[in-house]
């Protein structure tokens, strides 16, 4: 018995010493873990800065991957610069039926020119047979003049409506097709009437003035890129589009009304040196405010939002010399989504009662 007691004591010893080292790791060490653990699932995830005037989004990796949001380096180039001007399929049926007309017109003035050079000789005739001792009467001279002189006003008319339609026809289609649709025969006006022709208005920057390039390059609705040939001015412009307007044919049949791209070769020499641009992919582009914009990645959770600057679209994409710079990675999938989180109000948490309603 008296061995017992020290043994006991000692258990209850080591019991206490097991149970105050529990309470110390319970109240200092593992809450700190525990704390460190929600701090961690609490951090933000994402978020929007203003970083030097810039705005900055913040997306956690997690949530990219999520997200499917992909990034590349911006791609290098060197071409000869271009600008993009705006083409409208012209309707030349107005200038058929101008055609036509004009036909009818040299018609009726073809007759009228023969229908004065006959009275006029009938009155010349008469003149001189009533000079000749009256040979015919007075009243017969008169008439004679009379019929002369309203063919030479019929004349008159008609060659007057025949200079009015051609006027039309220039202040409406340019000097080119107006000399195709009134020459005696012309290959474009063939090409024109068949179909195989279409007549786009293209306005060039003010900056070209009469300089505009022999030959440019429309999209086509089917994404291909097809060849124009500078026909002439255009005496009528697009309202809605401020420029140069001139008239351009392509080989190939497209309809009318439609509105696409030109894209006009600029106006350096052509002896200077093409220069190395950076490519931004048209996937990577996504339009705000009428502008054009894209995100760069400058940190591995952070994204930056910077206006492309329009005005010279390849099929590759925008190309730009100001703005990025190599070796930029650009966001090239999900750039609408980080556009979205950054209009998102800033300071209102969202949250839902079902955690796997979150995930959707």
């Amino acid at each position: 018995m008296k061995y017992r007691l020290p043994f006991f004591c000692a258990v209850t010893i080591a019991l206490a010493t097991g149970a105050c080292w529990y309470i110390y790791r319970t109240r200092h060490r593992e809450p700190s873990a525990a704390a460190s653990a929600a701090a961690a699932q609490n951090a933000p995830r994402s978020g929007v800065q203003t970083v030097n005037g810039e705005t900055v989004v913040i997306v956690s990796r997690d949530v990219q991957q999520a997200s499917h949001i992909e990034v590349a380096p911006l791609a290098t180039a060197t071409a000869q610069r271009e600008r993009t001007a705006w083409a409208t399929v012209v309707d030349l049926q107005p200038l058929f039926d101008l055609r036509n007309r004009l036909a009818a017109a040299r018609a009726d003035l073809d007759t009228l020119t023969a229908q004065a050079g006959n009275s006029h000789t009938q009155f010349e005739r008469s003149n001189a047979l009533f000079e000749d001792d009256r040979n015919v009467s007075q009243k017969s001279l008169q008439d004679a003049r009379a019929v002369m002189q309203a063919d030479r006003a019929k004349l008159k008319s008609a060659s007057s409506a025949l200079g009015g339609l051609e006027a039309t026809m220039r202040q409406q289609f340019g000097d080119a097709l107006t000399r195709a649709s009134t020459g005696s025969s012309s290959a474009l006006l063939q090409r024109l009437v068949s179909g195989r022709v279409a007549v786009l208005r293209v306005t060039l920057p003010a900056d070209f003035g009469a300089a505009a390039p022999d030959r440019i390059n429309v999209d086509a609705p089917d994404g291909q890129k097809v060849a124009a040939t500078k026909l002439s001015a255009s005496p009528m412009a697009d309202p809605s589009v401020q420029g140069i307007p001139w008239f351009y044919a392509t080989d190939r049949a497209l309809p009318v009304g439609t509105r696409t791209r030109a894209h006009v070769p600029s106006q350096a020499p052509s002896q200077a040196p093409a220069q190395p641009m950076l490519v931004v992919p048209d996937k990577a582009v996504v339009w705000y405010g009428g502008q054009p914009w894209a995100y760069v990645q400058t940190a591995p959770d952070r994204f930056t939002r910077r206006v492309v600057p329009a005005g010279d679209e390849r099929d590759s994409g925008f190309l730009v010399s100001t703005g990025f710079h190599a070796g930029d990675r650009v966001v090239t999938q999900g750039a609408q989504l980080l556009l979205s989180e950054e209009q998102k109000p800033q300071g209102i948490a969202t949250a839902c009662k079902d955690p796997p309603e979150c995930d959707d």
